[in-house]
């Protein structure tokens, strides 16, 4: 079963709306509706003073209606009353600054006296709805850390202190892991140690990843507190919408998801970005990777404009669908929305809704109720499983550690990195798991790295046994070069990989901005560059002087390699997959603009920086598909793949999303769901059009 929800902030209207809005509801097919989420000013006016009349009133109407409760524990911002009585809960920023109520989440994560009313109204709240029957989950706070992840006050100083003393034990083994040689910086004990704030130089970059570190933990220490408190009085599963998304990057929810009993995202389309639609993709699939492959809940998502950037762009006719139905392609089993009616009042008055401002007669209701109908259709989708043979490594710590204030160069961003290697993939038609460092790979092919530049020992070993074992991978430039502690990797770069890769970078080389560097294949690099010497790897792609820019080499009974240049994306996209053609894995060719033709058999590529080798035969093309056999247990596929689209298996699904417009044909014999028509040889998808076939053996 797919699912259909909202935010509602009953708060905001009268109870006459309440209930013209149950009927609404009903008709959208709405089955799941957050409420509580910033309810505690409402229930808790006054210090121990608790008015439960309205939520009651809705928790009825929604169960009258057939609705189930998706129930805040109320406390995502503290009211009036309790920063009046203890300022001391507001949080501190780096430079020393308190910040203030009047916006949202103005409270210290360390702060007892916080914690202390706050579970107090989580109490109550559990109590009186722990086993009411309209209750489906639990959602503590929200969006933990959005706004108040860093606070520097002197709460979060001891709590930072005490954390430290947990982790390394003694201050000394603390000064060897953060290098307080450096600077004069060494300690006596840790009672001298402070938050990172700001300082006149450049601070201790071990110490800033130590302080990320020690934050998500305390968020996410914050977050098991109000869990236990739920677990005393219900056995409903408890969750908290994460924030997997190109702009939030405090929290590490790797050490966050085995807390979750469902996980759940907020995903926002990022105008801020050059492609906001391949971001949402990325972060569907990680968010798919956080629960472990296991379907999961996009807890807030807009029907068009958000109120928050710069330029609010509403969305295009079809778009609504569209993006919903590619999160339900990577693993969504329910579509939220924020928020059910359109705020007439507040921060995010212009923040679109289900029901706009201008009510039901709108091009936004009637495109809810087509989603409505669309997820219906495709109820059987529910539960299945995304499988894929490649996988992609994405760490927070390694965000945190590249950026830093002080690093090679202030272009060099991770994230960039990162999603530069998704959209290559994504261009080939190929379905990635997004995966933590260390994670077992023996079901993948083909392993992509890119930027893992902090990386333990252990994390690093898992990628080498998995080459020598037999799989490929792929690695980008600043990979491997520190270990946990922030400390550089001796002998060479790429540190940890150094032997895996068959290569020493004897030095960085990173480019001034608007500058490139030339490759002998006539393309262009940008952004890095490294003086690289060969030990045992080849030269797959040379730079024009004929210095090695990408390379291979074979360990054990695999192949690694390496990118030491920021390629544009078609001569990355090229690279990939001649990597992963070269063990079969899966992949496509692009059929708008091939670059190149990659060999089956594995050619490598010429040494000379050529064009890559086409003596096999050609990847798939347009109206031909190609199967491969199963490796560590997955059966894979290449799917074919169209300018502007994306095709996606879950489970025997097939998700054709076509984001031009222009019509496509899609090889595949089944059953189409959205019309519910049988489909023999090829399903046509009309330009803007999703088309979701359950394929025939």
């Amino acid at each position: 079963m797919l699912r259909l929800g909202c935010d509602y902030n009953y708060e905001q209207w009268s109870p006459d709306v309440w209930r013209e809005d149950m009927g609404l509801m009903r008709e959208a097919g709405v089955s799941l509706v957050a409420v509580n989420v910033f309810g505690w000013s409402q229930i808790e006016p006054r210090a121990g003073e608790y008015d439960f009349a309205a939520l009651d009133e809705i928790v009825g109407l929604l169960h009258a209606a057939g609705i189930k409760l998706n129930l805040g524990t109320g406390t995502a911002s503290a009211p009036p009353w309790l920063t009046r009585r203890h300022p001391a809960v507001l949080p501190v920023t780096a430079d020393g600054t308190t910040r203030f109520p009047g916006g949202r989440q103005a409270w210290c994560p360390s702060s007892p006296v916080f914690r202390e009313h706050a579970l107090r109204l989580v109490e109550q709240v559990a109590r009186r709805y722990g086993n009411n029957p309209a209750l489906d989950l639990w959602h503590v706070s929200n969006e933990l850390g959005c706004h108040n992840a860093l606070c520097y006050c002197d709460a979060s100083a001891q709590a930072f202190q005490r954390w430290l003393e947990r982790r390394y034990g003694t201050v000394e083994a603390l000064n060897k892991a953060w290098g307080t040689a450096f600077w004069s910086q060494r300690y006596a004990s840790f009672d001298e140690v402070q938050p990172p704030r700001a300082a006149l130089s450049v601070r201790n970059p071990a110490q800033l990843v130590d302080f990320q570190r020690f934050s998500s933990d305390e968020l996410l220490d914050y977050y098991r507190a109000e869990a236990e408190v739920i677990r005393r009085h219900s056995t409903n599963p408890i969750t908290t919408n994460f924030m997997v998304t190109a702009h939030i990057r405090n929290q590490n929810y790797w050490s966050w998801a085995a807390d979750m009993d469902v996980i759940a995202n907020d995903h926002y389309l990022d105008h801020r970005l050059a492609d906001p639609v391949a971001e949402l993709s990325f972060a569907a699939d990680l968010t798919r990777g956080l629960a472990g492959g296991r379907p999961w809940i996009l807890m807030e998502t807009a029907t068009g404009a958000v109120n928050w950037q710069p330029y609010n762009l509403a969305k295009e006719p079809g778009q609504l669908l569209r993006n919903a139905l590619t999160h339900v392609a990577r693993g969504a089993d329910a579509i939220c929305f924020f928020q059910w009616r359109a705020s007439a009042q507040g921060a995010e008055k212009f923040h679109s809704a289900i029901v706009p401002h201008a009510g039901t007669d709108t091009a936004v209701w009637r495109e809810v109720l087509e989603l409505s109908e669309t997820l219906e259709k495709l109820s059987e989708v529910g539960g299945t499983k995304v499988e894929a043979d490649t996988a992609l490594i994405f760490s927070w710590e390694s965000w945190w550690a590249t950026d830093t204030e002080a690093r090679p160069s202030q272009d060099l961003r991770y994230l960039d990195q990162v999603h530069a290697a998704y959209q290559a993939l994504r261009e080939l038609g190929v379905t990635v798991d997004i995966v933590a460092p260390g994670r077992d790979l023996n079901r993948y092919r083909t392993v992509v790295v890119p930027c893992l530049h902090m990386v333990s020992d252990q994390e690093a070993a898992v990628v080498t046994d998995f080459v020598e074992a037999g799989g490929h991978a792929v690695i980008t430039f600043y990979s491997g070069i520190v270990d946990p502690d922030d400390r550089v990797r001796l002998g060479g770069y790429p540190g940890a990989f150094r032997e895996l890769l068959g290569v020493v970078s004897e030095e960085f080389a990173p480019l001034l901005p608007g500058t490139s560097v030339p490759l002998a294949d006539g393309s262009h690099a940008g952004l890095w560059a490294e003086r690289l010497r060969l030990t045992t790897a080849r030269t797959a792609l040379a730079y024009a002087d004929g210095r090695p820019a990408v390379t291979r080499n074979t360990f054990g009974a695999g192949e690694a390699w390496y990118i030491s240049t920021a390629l544009g994306t078609p001569t990355l996209r090229d690279v990939l997959a001649s990597a992963m053609n070269a063990h079969n894995a899966q992949a496509a060719a692009d059929t708008a603009q091939p670059r190149a033709q990659f060999a089956h058999s594995g050619a490598q590529l010429a040494h000379d920086g050529a064009q890559l080798a086409h003596d096999g035969a050609q990847l798939a093309h347009l109206g031909a598909q190609v199967t491969h056999g199963g490796f560590g247990g997955v059966r894979s596929r290449a799917e074919v793949v169209h300018p502007d689209a994306e095709v996606v298996r879950r489970g025997p699904f097939v998700f054709v999303v076509n984001h031009g417009s222009k019509d496509i044909e899609h090889p595949i014999t089944g059953h189409e769901l959205v019309t519910g028509q049988p489909v023999t040889g090829s399903v046509t998808v009309p330009g803007g059009a999703v088309r979701v076939v359950r394929e025939e053996a």
